[in-house]
């Protein structure tokens, strides 16, 4: 049995991660109105227990998971811990008496309760003591409806409200005015806005690079000549290539000693991290995150298509799939500046070919629209066992990367 779950991050104020929502479908052909809410709920809830391992899918934070009056009865919820769960109540869910005693004990026993695509009723106002979060879709719900649930909840400051479905910053600049304290959607993986902005020194070093060992036959002379001109890259890549997992005989001392030790493949991935990493700080590091997840995606399955990809050139070109939201600047800009191979810049800019075809299944896969997907899969050739199981792969390698140590 396979996970068929996407994962949607939830940020907070800053923009860091506070949690992540879990998506479930039947399997990745089956759309999620086809399945039964009760089936869907009790099937994730096997698969985190049983199968996955919910803290390994949602890199040890909460995770949001739907119940329906069903799934709450039968108590689904305490089979995870407060720690590893939201217990999201599905706006299907009528309020009432029974509804009422399960949050309460649910609230008793430590855990967190969020309210789902919150439609306002008076009666909502019993709940808001053992209520921490409610939910508004931020695309449907009025500014006046809006104002009315802050009224409604202002005595009860430890309710945070949340905003899904939030597709742009201007919309999370709006929800943030409002005092919504979390946030869900794809803003935070789209320019911010359009605007010219420079490369630092270690920026065009960096990019360099990656032109450099995105060729067929790498030239270790010019890329030693890169490293040597910018001494805090050169540390940090001495510094990669001294860890422990890197079997070697003697300490590292030189840049050469340094790239014969990592090899092609691994100094396109250290690059690649790099780069995505320092080029903007100030984003949300999810995306970055997001970014690492594609790239490894793409590395992947680049060998499972029927036309078999360069896995490090598949992997770069995942990873620099989302560089137009790290920089806050138009795609076909960004790529003027960086001397990458042509085939990359066709693909992020043309989005034809099978490259291009992996990273748009890989969308289709990260928004749960699973109907998509089994289009491209027969395009690609692919096994949908193989793109789910490469798409956990690809989360948990992601989410092991300590960016913080390059």
């Amino acid at each position: 049995m396979y996970f068929y779950a996407a994962r949607q991050p939830i940020l907070d104020i800053d923009k860091n991660l506070f949690a992540y929502e879990l998506l479930f479908r039947d399997s990745i052909i089956n759309v999620f109105p086809d399945i039964d809410g009760d089936e869907a709920t009790t099937k994730i809830i096997e698969a985190s227990n049983f199968n996955l391992g919910i803290s390994e899918f949602t890199g040890n934070k909460p995770a949001f998971i739907n119940f329906t009056l069903e799934t709450l009865i039968k108590g689904y919820p305490e089979t995870l811990t407060p720690e590893e769960v939201v217990v999201e109540i599905l706006e299907t869910v009528k309020p009432g008496k029974k509804l009422l005693s399960i949050c309460k004990g649910l609230y008793e026993k430590g855990y967190t309760i969020a309210l789902d695509d919150y439609i306002h009723q008076a009666v909502w106002q019993h709940f808001y003591p053992f209520i921490h979060i409610i939910k508004i879709d931020w695309q449907i719900t009025t500014l006046d409806t809006i104002k009315i649930v802050k009224s409604a909840i202002k005595d009860f400051p430890h309710i945070k409200l949340l905003a899904e479905k939030v597709e742009t910053y201007e919309e999370y600049n709006q929800a943030l005015a409002l005092d919504f304290e979390l946030f869900q959607g794809f803003f935070f993986a789209k320019p911010e806005m359009i605007k010219t902005k420079s490369l630092s020194p270690s920026q065009i070093a960096m990019a360099e690079l990656l032109y450099e060992t995105s060729k067929k036959e790498l030239d270790l002379a010019s890329i030693t000549s890169v490293f040597e001109r910018d001494v805090t890259l050169s540390y940090k890549l001495l510094r990669y290539a001294n860890s422990a997992i890197f079997k070697r005989r003697t300490d590292i001392s030189t840049i050469k000693q340094a790239l014969v030790v990592l090899g092609s493949a691994e100094l396109i991935r250290f690059l690649g991290l790099m780069f995505a990493a320092n080029i903007n700080p100030d984003k949300p590091s999810e995306l970055i995150n997001a970014a690492m997840t594609r790239a490894k995606f793409c590395d992947l399955m680049a060998s499972e298509i029927k036309s078999p990809l360069d896995s490090s050139i598949a992997f770069l070109t995942g990873l620099l799939s989302l560089i137009d939201a790290i920089v806050d600047e138009d795609l076909a800009n960004i790529l003027t500046k960086l001397p990458l191979a042509q085939e990359i810049k066709d693909t992020l800019l043309t989005r034809k070919g099978d490259m291009a075809a992996l990273i748009i299944l890989l969308e289709f896969i990260e928004r749960a629209e699973w109907s998509k997907t089994n289009i491209v899969m027969a395009k690609l050739g692919l096994n949908k066992a193989t793109v789910l199981k490469s798409y956990n792969q690809a989360i948990a390698w992601a989410d092991e990367q300590k960016i913080a140590n390059y």
